[in-house]
């Protein structure tokens, strides 16, 4: 923070600067520019931060209470442990075990994934990422996160930021909680009214790229055929220059609509015209995997049985595409096809039967699952799913919660084996159209490993277990206990 301001006012202080500065930057240097201007530098005019968090605990550190194990430690192994490459291959004469350890840590990286404890990974040396400990060792938001924390900042920060993200990100959730508080909270009317928000189908940091995952969503996709460049210079010329080059009178946000594969302005964020709009789990107790008979359906359940399924830690739901980071070659992000993970008996599959019509999602996205267990602690996943008349299942967003943790920001509640829990299930967002003869799908699980930490269901120390047990979970969609998903849906012109 202190870095951020005296670099910014060092910068206004050289004789060819006039006085105004704006920041630039994605991922973590998108972080900095937000924490920077949580310390209001008198110079900074305007900010660009892309693909990055407004909270270092929730959708950075952790998520729904589950540990980012996957984010976490590619990112202290693959991402930032390069700055130590040059400082140990100088030393290399000196100490050439430590090089050698690192080097076999980044090649070794997917087998480090499965080590437990969590909290003592073999390949994270003393020195090369303290703060993963650090994280590890602080699951709740305390004081620890409180001080980092953006969004708690935005009443004090006074600039306008042109705010870029991906639907397939893994800072997804940020970047468009960065732009809605900043324009309810923002210090001052040009802060409120100077942000900008634009989400293209991208992955982190993947804006020239037209394909996520194995998915191509056509060649206008790319930041080079919408001119993203572009949009950063008019809005730095407006800010910084004061130009009247029509930044002020552009509608704030610009969003890639999959499916029609299209670009489009917006007034707002959420768009006050969709209907959240309810999509009931349906089954006769045997929505396990693809070949189940789960449904989904805007009718209510009557008496209906739940769903069972056994949630095994040592053998959890693999990761398959989404919002991912650091290192694709072990966790590729972006859209895959899911059917291999619905084969699986501890996947729940609910699908509506093919669309009669165009049916466009966009905005937040959430499921109310009523739910029991057999442990003290265990998790939910949920994964939204657009399938094509061939049966290719493309991922959209999906999202976890951990049981201890279902009480956003509250000390750690466990459960009574065999009650039943409400459980809310944040996917952040989409906007996608699901085509005439398409369906919608639901995947519910208790893994996404891994993503997530693997939770070992004993209601013992995060990232200190060894021991697991497994859990018999029923998910529940019948009367009172009516589980479903929350879709932004959005009337068709």
């Amino acid at each position: 923070i202190n870095d951020g301001y005296d670099s910014i006012e060092w910068l206004a202080d050289q004789p060819w600067c006039t006085g105004k500065v704006g920041t630039y930057g994605i991922s973590y240097v998108g972080a900095t520019q937000w924490l920077a201007a949580k310390s209001n530098p008198p110079s900074l005019t305007a900010m660009a931060p892309g693909f990055t968090a407004s909270d270092y605990h929730e959708g950075w550190a952790w998520q729904g209470g589950a540990f980012e194990l996957g984010f976490n430690l590619s990112w202290a192994i693959g991402a930032l442990s390069s700055a130590n490459w040059a400082k140990l291959s100088k030393d290399i004469g000196k100490n050439p075990s430590d090089l050698e350890a690192l080097i076999t840590a980044k090649d070794s990286l997917a087998g480090g994934f499965s080590h437990l404890p969590v909290k003592d990974m073999p390949h994270l040396k003393d020195g090369i990422a303290p703060y993963y400990y650090d994280w590890l060792a602080h699951p709740e938001y305390d004081d620890y996160w409180k001080a980092l924390c953006i969004e708690e900042s935005h009443s004090d920060i006074t600039v306008p930021a042109l705010n870029v993200g991906g639907w397939y990100d893994v800072f997804m959730g940020g970047s468009i909680r960065n732009f809605t508080q900043m324009r309810k909270n923002g210090a001052t009317e040009q802060a409120r009214n100077g942000q900008r928000l634009v989400i293209g189908p991208w992955i982190h940091n993947g804006t020239p790229l037209s394909v996520s995952g194995n998915v191509n969503f056509g060649t206008r996709s790319s930041s080079l055929a919408v001119d993203l460049q572009g949009m950063y210079l008019r809005y730095y010329d407006h800010w910084l220059k004061g130009e009247d080059n029509g930044v002020a009178d552009e509608k704030p946000v610009r969003i890639f609509v999959m499916g029609d594969n299209q670009w489009r302005f917006e007034d707002e964020w959420p768009l006050r015209r969709a209907d959240e709009t309810r999509f009931y789990l349906h089954s006769k107790g045997r929505a396990n995997s693809l070949n189940g008979d789960g449904s989904l359906s805007q009718e209510m359940p009557g008496n209906e049985p739940p769903d069972v399924y056994h949630y095994n830690p040592l053998y959890p739901v693999p990761t398959s595409g989404g919002g991912l980071c650091c290192d694709p070659g072990f966790m590729a992000p972006g859209a895959f096809d899911q059917r291999p993970i619905e084969e699986r008996q501890d996947v729940l599959v609910y699908s509506t039967p093919p669309l009669e019509r165009d049916v466009e999602v966009t905005g937040p996205v959430s499921v109310t699952l009523f739910a029991t267990s057999s442990t003290l602690d265990t998790d939910f996943t949920a994964k939204l799913v657009d399938v094509e008349p061939n049966g290719y299942a493309r991922n959209l967003t999906d999202g976890i919660v951990r049981a201890r943790y279902r009480h956003p920001r509250q000390p750690a509640a466990f459960l009574t084996p065999g009650e039943v829990y409400e459980f809310r299930i944040d996917l952040w967002a989409t906007s996608n159209v699901f085509k005439k003869g398409h369906r919608i799908r639901l995947d519910v699980s208790s893994s996404n490993f891994p993503r997530f930490d693997r939770n070992l269901n004993t209601g013992g120390p995060i990232g200190g277990e060894t021991d697991f047990v497994s859990a018999l979970q029923n998910v529940l969609h019948s009367g009172e206990h009516a589980s479903y998903v929350t879709l932004p849906v959005v009337p068709r012109e």
